[in-house]
């Protein structure tokens, strides 16, 4: 893995990211996005463009946020390798612990 979206992008989905990645490895789940570990090329051109900084090196996730590795690699477990984001389109599922999060704050 690379690249982890966290909770700052649950329910925001700017998708700002997206339009910067090269490989289309940026995925949508219902509440957040998700990059693929497995498509990812370590490019890092999405970090920086992410209005809400919820996307981290998978060594610098924050703490209180390391779960959402895992969330990662089990949304992709779920829906498999799809070989791209834009032609796979919407997912509408987020793994258990995603979903069950409350309503984020979208200030």
């Amino acid at each position: 893995m690379a690249y982890v979206i966290a909770e700052p992008c649950v329910d925001v989905k700017d998708k700002a990211c997206v339009d910067e990645c090269p490989v289309d490895c940026i995925y949508e789940g219902d509440r957040s996005l998700y990059i693929n570990p497995n498509e990812c090329v370590d490019c890092g051109a999405c970090e920086p463009v992410c209005p809400v900084e919820a996307i981290f090196y998978e060594d610098d996730v924050p703490e209180e946020w390391a779960w959402y590795t895992d969330a990662a690699v089990e949304y992709f477990n779920d829906i498999g390798d799809l070989g791209g984001a834009q032609a796979a389109g919407p997912s509408g599922k987020d793994p258990a612990r995603v979903a069950a999060l409350p309503p984020q704050n979208q200030d």
